[in-house]
């Protein structure tokens, strides 16, 4: 998952940078590149954070 953000901040910057330099053709793919990699991040934490608690309580009651 860290390259996903990374490469989330890479096209964020490229982005910033072409908008900067009045390329808005170009910051637009890239800034909703770096959206849809962002939230694509965000969800696969939110699942891998939830099956990480909900493994723990499973392997609390049944070590019980």
């Amino acid at each position: 998952m860290g390259d996903l953000l990374y490469w989330a901040v890479v096209l964020l910057i490229a982005a910033l940078i072409a908008a900067a330099f009045g390329f808005g053709g170009w910051a637009r793919p890239a800034m909703s590149g770096a959206q849809m990699m962002f939230w694509v991040a965000i969800i696969l934490f939110v699942i891998s954070a939830l099956a990480g608690v909900f493994r723990r309580r499973t392997e609390k009651f049944s070590t019980a």
